[in-house]
């Protein structure tokens, strides 16, 4: 006698093909809103400057400089293109730091807060990291900072705020934002200063907005900048090589 096909197993079927319809669309529109690197910044990475080497890992976006004694692991913020903190990275590695963007699935830290597993161990050679992410990267780098904080030297906030409790752990912190970023939460930013041990630091930079930590141009929602792109990144470069040096 054959088994009837109950309406229940029908239902059961249809709301997995709903759910992945709905996924499919949602990251459809992620690819088809993310923040493109502008061309300026995509000509750090086909041209770097010499002794800097840059390799596509496909995962993994790195910039090497000769001989480095420093690592930086960075998380790219939600929907832009790692590719479009090449001016940033490049420079850091111009000053003797190798810098390691993580590629996130879908251009989402929040799908792999732990994309910086494994890394450290693949270079025995360098003997001091930091950790850092841009806005919600920035976030998800806290999440996993804390976690591992024996890991790292330290930890750098660029446009972003500790979501986790770092009080106890013996690691640096350093914020850096644009006084013009109005893609910030500034409330719950001032909000979780308690989570940072108490010598933190934080560097305001004039004009700067939330975008220019990378190159791909202007966000929705963001303020207006009195200085450049170029502007902001040197003075980041040179924040970010005063406290991991």
């Amino acid at each position: 006698m054959k088994k009837r096909f109950s309406f229940a197993k029908l239902r059961k079927i249809i709301v997995v093909i709903l759910i992945w319809i709905v996924f499919i669309v949602k990251a459809t529109l992620v690819f088809q809103t993310a923040y493109e690197a502008s061309d300026r910044a995509l000509e750090y990475i086909d041209n770097p400057a010499d002794g800097v080497t840059v390799i596509d890992k496909i995962k993994l976006l790195e910039f090497t400089p000769e001989n480095p004694e420093i690592g930086f692991i960075f998380y790219p913020g939600a929907l832009v293109e790692p590719d479009a903190y090449a001016p940033l990275m490049e420079q850091l590695a111009e000053h003797g730091i190798k810098c390691i963007i993580v590629r996130m699935p879908q251009y989402m830290a929040l799908l792999d807060a732990n994309g910086a597993r494994g890394i450290r161990e693949m270079y025995p050679e360098i003997k001091h990291w930091y950790l850092g992410g841009h806005s919600l990267g920035g976030a998800m780098a806290s999440m996993y900072g804390n976690i591992h904080s024996d890991e790292f030297d330290g930890l750098i906030f660029l446009a972003a705020y500790a979501t986790d409790d770092l009080t106890d752990d013996d690691i640096k912190v350093l914020l850096v934002r644009g006084d013009q970023d109005k893609v910030l939460n500034m409330d719950r930013y001032n909000e979780c200063l308690k989570n940072l041990p108490s010598d933190y630091q934080e560097c305001v930079i004039k004009g700067g907005c939330h975008a220019y930590f990378g190159d791909y141009g202007p966000q929705q929602g963001d303020g207006k900048p009195s200085i450049t792109v170029e502007e902001q990144t040197a003075i980041t470069v040179e924040k970010l090589v005063e406290f991991m040096e």
